[in-house]
C-alpha cells in the first residue's frame, strides 16, 4: 500500500516598496502599504502518520531533529518551534487538545536568515498542509491571518505582516496594512510581457550573511514608538515610495523600479543603524558601479539577500562585478502562485487515531 502523505510548499517573497510600513506600531497608527513579489525558491513541508504516540519533528535542510509523545501541546523553546506552534495550534483549535501523531519534515530552498520571509512562509507551509488534513478549507486570508497569530502572538516573534499574507497569496500584490488591525491584497494585474522584463531585468544575490531580523525590526519599532522624527519620517518616505513603485509595475516602465529601489534603499537606512553593513555597501557599489539600475536588500536588512534591476544587457557584466564579491548570485523567477498543498497515497486523516 502507497504511504500516505501530505505535502505543501509556500513561496519566498521579494520586498519591492513599503517593507517596514507593516510593522508595529507604525502599521497600526499610520497604516502601512508594501509592494511585494514571490519568487519561484519556497518552503515545503511534509507531514505523515507517525507510528505509536509520538511526534518526529526534522528541519532537513540543518539537520535538526526532536521527538517526543503525542499527548497534546509540545513544549516550546528551540529551533522547531515554528513546527511546534502550528502543531498546538491545530491540536488545540481541531482536534480537542489532543495530541497528533506525525512525523513532520520542513525545509525551505534557500539558507535561513535570507531576508526574503523563510520564517513566515514556513508557517504559512505548516498551516496550509494541516488545513489540507483536517480539511478545513481555509481562505488564503484565513491562512495568513492564522499564520500572523501563531508566530508573532503565539511564539512571541517580532516582524510585520508582509510575510504571511505574500506566502500565502502568491504574485505580485500591493498590501494594506491599517491603521488598526485590517489588511487589504490587491493583486496587481502586470501584462505578461511586462513580468517577463521584470525577470530579463532582476539578479538575486545572496550575500552569504545571515542575519537575525528581530533584533533589527525591535530597533526600528523603538524608534517608531518613541516618536523619533527620522525614523517615522523615513517610513512615510518609504510608503510613498510603494506607491510610485506600484504605478511603474502598472505601465511596465521597469527602470523606473529600479531607480525607485535605489531611493527606497537611502531612505530604509534611516529607519535604524542595523540596517545595512560595510559589506553590504560594498556588494551594492558594486553593482552600481558595473551597470546597475538600482537595488536593495531584501527584507529587514543587515544580510541575507539583495535585489538588483538592471538593463538586460548589462546583466552580465552586473554578475561579473557581483562574483567577485562574497557571496553568489541566485537563479530565480517571479511566481504567481500561492502556498498549495496535496495528497500522496492514502487519506492522512487517520493519523488523528493513531494518537488515540
Amino acid at each position: 500500500m502507497a504511504e500516505s502523505l501530505i505535502r505543501a510548499r509556500a513561496p519566498l517573497r521579494l520586498g519591492l516598496g513599503g517593507g517596514g510600513t507593516d510593522t508595529s506600531p507604525y502599521a497600526e497608527t499610520y497604516g502601512g502599504v508594501v509592494l511585494n513579489a514571490t519568487v519561484d525558491l519556497y518552503a515545503n513541508v511534509t507531514l505523515r502518520p507517525c507510528e505509536g504516540r509520538q511526534v518526529a519533528l526534522h528541519l532537513d535542510d540543518r539537520d535538526i531533529t526532536w521527538r517526543g509523545p503525542a499527548e497534546g501541546a509540545l513544549p516550546l523553546g528551540g529551533e522547531t518551534d515554528l513546527l511546534k506552534g502550528v502543531y498546538n495550534r491545530f491540536c488545540a483549535q481541531f482536534n480537542g487538545g489532543q495530541g497528533l501523531a506525525l512525523e513532520i519534515n520542513a525545509h525551505a530552498d534557500v539558507p535561513p536568515g535570507s531576508g526574503l520571509g523563510t520564517s513566515s512562509a514556513m508557517v504559512v507551509a505548516l498551516v496550509k498542509a494541516f488545513d489540507e488534513l483536517f480539511q478545513t478549507r481555509m481562505s488564503p486570508y484565513d491562512v495568513a491571518h492564522m499564520a500572523f497569530e501563531i508566530e508573532r502572538e503565539e511564539l512571541k516573534l517580532n516582524g510585520g505582516k508582509q510575510d504571511q499574507y505574500a506566502a500565502a497569496f502568491g504574485g505580485l500584490n500591493f498590501i494594506e496594512f491599517g491603521p488598526g488591525d485590517g489588511v487589504l491584497v490587491n493583486p496587481l494585474r502586470i501584462a505578461p510581457e511586462v513580468v517577463a522584463e521584470i525577470e530579463a531585468s532582476l539578479i538575486l544575490f545572496f550575500s552569504g550573511v545571515s542575519r537575525e531580523s528581530a533584533r533589527i525590526i525591535d530597533e526600528q519599532s523603538r524608534n517608531i514608538a518613541a516618536g523619533q522624527t527620522e525614523s517615522i519620517e523615513a517610513m512615510h518616505r518609504l510608503k510613498e515610495i510603494a506607491y510610485r513603485m506600484k504605478q511603474a509595475l502598472l505601465r511596465g516602465r521597469v527602470a523606473e523600479v529600479g531607480e525607485i529601489l535605489d531611493e527606497g534603499w537611502v531612505q530604509k537606512k534611516r529607519i535604524a543603524s542595523v540596517i545595512s553593513t560595510p559589506g553590504l555597501d560594498a556588494v551594492y557599489n558594486a553593482a552600481k558601479d558595473a551597470g546597475a539600475i538600482g537595488g536593495k536588500v531584501s527584507g529587514a536588512g543587515g544580510g541575507g539577500f539583495m535585489m538588483f534591476i538592471v538593463d538586460p544587457r548589462k546583466r552580465r557584466q552586473v554578475m561579473r562585478a557581483l562574483d567577485a564579491q562574497p557571496g553568489h548570485v541566485f537563479a530565480s523567477g517571479l511566481t504567481q502562485g500561492g502556498a498549495m498543498s496535496w495528497r500522496i497515497g492514502d487519506d492522512l486523516r487517520k493519523a488523528a487515531s493513531l494518537a488515540a
